[in-house]
């Protein structure tokens, strides 16, 4: 019996969360006293993988897979489960695990749960705490099928180090056919994505328009954070799709969110709510948005935040 991870890649180099669950997936094994295997599709460099404690990383690098295909890798890694007897996958809650997961499940008659964001509390049966209703509460769920698929939250569970000497193995898959097309990637504009980032300043109609959105760069860029924007403003054409975020665009479980200009819709609040600290900047002290945040300035958009991004870099220089 194995376990195994699977993680999620861009540019050819594991993405932020691919720590965090080889870590969840590392507590399992070592519960259980499991194989832990690491699976990199498209991934070049290995060395950082093996500071969290695989037994194996398998490697899959084929010139024909040259973007996410959620049939070709749910395919892939289907076969690495059945060469060594997989009954766990830990996938991460990023969009192309939410592809792979519910093709995985029927292939190996696994029992799937999503948004996890603990370690189990139980083994038998298998039970897993999750987050329903919006991230509204909490829910446990045990699995009884032999085979489980989980997929933890974003920002969920600690990384944690624990270095080994993993077996390097290049895994030669047998490469199916696919009718899926990729037409066109439309990449957020910011030096951090949205999945990676532990802070993300994002804002809304407040702003008045495009041509201001420089006031946002330059605070994501003070704080690190990566930029997003409500629905209403990549619908205006204001900032691209792939920066929207909320219930119906990207979901958000960073450390720090700051909303600017944003009312605080109800599908968007849903989107964001697993974030740990919310700050809401808003001139209508009545917008929704601050029932939900954990610290919220009532003031113009304009005044504040070059005071604030001002403040950040005084701070910044002090204790650098």
């Amino acid at each position: 019996m194995s376990i195994i991870a699977y993680i999620e890649s861009s540019n050819k180099e594991p993405k932020k969360s691919a720590y965090e669950v080889i870590s969840y997936a590392k507590n399992i094994s070592d519960q259980l006293s499991t194989e832990l295997i690491v699976v990199a599709i498209n991934v070049d460099n290995t060395n950082e993988i093996s500071k969290y404690g695989p037994d194996k990383i398998v490697v899959v690098n084929n010139q024909s897979i040259k973007n996410f295909n959620p049939k070709i890798y749910a395919e892939i890694i289907y076969q690495i489960c059945i060469k060594n007897s997989t009954n766990h996958i830990i996938l991460g809650g990023g969009a192309d695990s939410k592809f792979l997961a519910p093709i995985l499940s029927i292939k190996l008659n696994a029992g799937y749960v999503s948004n996890v964001v603990e370690a189990p509390s139980n083994y038998e049966p298998f039970t897993v705490k999750r987050t329903s209703f919006s991230n509204k509460s909490f829910c446990d769920v045990s699995i009884s099928s032999k085979n489980k698929i989980i997929s933890i939250s974003s920002n969920s569970f600690e990384k944690k180090i624990t270095p080994s000497n993993p077996e390097i193995i290049e895994f030669d898959a047998e490469i199916p056919d696919s009718n899926i097309i990729q037409a066109s990637v439309d990449l957020s504009k910011g030096n951090i994505s949205i999945a990676d980032a532990d802070i993300v300043v994002s804002a809304g109609r407040g702003m008045k328009g495009p041509e201001n959105w420089h006031l946002i760069e330059n605070l994501a860029n003070t704080l690190n954070a990566a930029t997003a924007c409500s629905k209403p403003v990549s619908d205006l054409g204001w900032r691209p799709h792939s920066e929207h975020v909320g219930q119906t665009g990207k979901p958000v479980a960073t450390n720090l969110y700051i909303a600017i200009g944003i009312s605080g819709a109800i599908q968007h609040l849903a989107g964001v709510s697993s974030s740990k600290v919310k700050v809401v900047i808003n001139n209508d002290p009545e917008a929704p948005f601050f029932k939900a945040a954990d610290y919220g300035v009532v003031g113009d958009a304009f005044e504040v935040v070059p005071k604030l991004n001002e403040k950040l870099k005084a701070f910044k220089a002090e204790n650098n």
